[in-house]
């Protein structure tokens, strides 16, 4: 945005201090915006993407609400492969969750006709990348704040040549709720939340009943939402939750918790909690027709 600058006439004056003539109005140049200062402030670096071309800081910035989050966003340190990776590959495959217009699904992934899933929280991508070069009928919108993370999945799909993965810096609630069509999703995968296990930071949670119901309204009949932990009362609290929801079915016959679904791949992460004797439970539930 450019600036009035009002003109000002300088009176130049000789060693004794008297004045003499007007001297030459000195050439002004405008101040850099904020955009291009060279020192920004703490709120414009938030801004600015930490690669060229890569995913943004803070993509939503103040579009939208400040409301309670379920996330720490989590920058961590960056490898070259990984930043090499953000740097080429963030422009095809990368999608900056800004919630100022809806995402044409077809559009993202090339074909109008594949089904695609949200996974929200991917860690370090592999267990994404093993889902997505397992059915590559199905795309994968992953979404997560860990910078290492996005680049470290970037690098697996180039690698693997997987070109059914698009990865989704932000918000996830933002993504869902102002840039996803309603019933657009085939499938909703969160594994592996934040558990905020203090009492005090439960209303962090990602799975609480507004957070459902706004599921609900992007999933499309018959789409699987499928949670996993390993923390007990969260397992609970999911299942309770889930349950009372009436846009979704239980997938287990006797209500409870399901097997772990060959489909879902085991961590490296799941692994070393298993020999610790932490129990995984995995919950799937369908989108109802009504």
């Amino acid at each position: 945005m450019s600036e009035n600058h009002t003109a000002e006439t300088s009176t130049a004056k000789d060693p004794t201090g008297s004045p003499t003539s007007p001297a030459p109005r000195p050439e002004r140049t405008l101040p850099p915006s904020p955009s291009r200062s060279p020192h920004p402030s703490p709120r414009d670096r938030r801004a600015e993407p930490m690669f060229p071309g890569g995913p943004l800081a803070d993509p939503a910035g103040s579009h939208h609400e400040r409301r309670i989050r379920s996330f720490r966003p989590r920058r961590g340190r960056v490898t070259l492969g990984q930043g090499e990776a953000l740097r080429r590959l963030w422009g095809q495959w990368g999608l900056d969750i800004d919630g100022l217009s809806r995402i044409d699904l077809g559009e993202l992934f090339g074909d109008p006709d594949l089904p695609v899933v949200l996974e929200i929280g991917f860690g370090m991508g592999e267990a994404t990348a093993q889902m997505a070069a397992a059915d590559p009928g199905t795309g994968i919108l992953a979404a997560d704040v860990h910078t290492p993370g996005q680049g470290n999945l970037l690098a697996l799909a180039e690698r693997k040549n997987l070109s059914n993965i698009r990865v989704a810096n932000g918000d996830a609630i933002i993504l869902l709720r102002e840039m996803l069509e309603p019933a657009s999703l085939a499938g909703l995968r969160v594994y592996f939340p934040d558990p905020w296990p203090k009492k005090r930071h439960h209303k962090r949670r990602l799975i609480q009943p507004e957070f459902i119901a706004l599921a609900a309204t992007r999933l499309r009949p018959g789409a699987l939402l499928h949670c996993a932990t390993d923390w007990e009362p969260y397992a609970e609290q999911m299942l309770e939750v889930l349950t009372a929801d009436p846009h979704f079915e239980n997938a287990q016959p006797d209500g409870g918790y399901s097997p772990r679904p060959d489909f879902r791949p085991l961590t490296k992460f799941e692994g070393q909690g298993l020999e610790k004797g932490h129990v995984v439970h995995d919950l799937i539930f369908r989108r109802s027709e009504t």
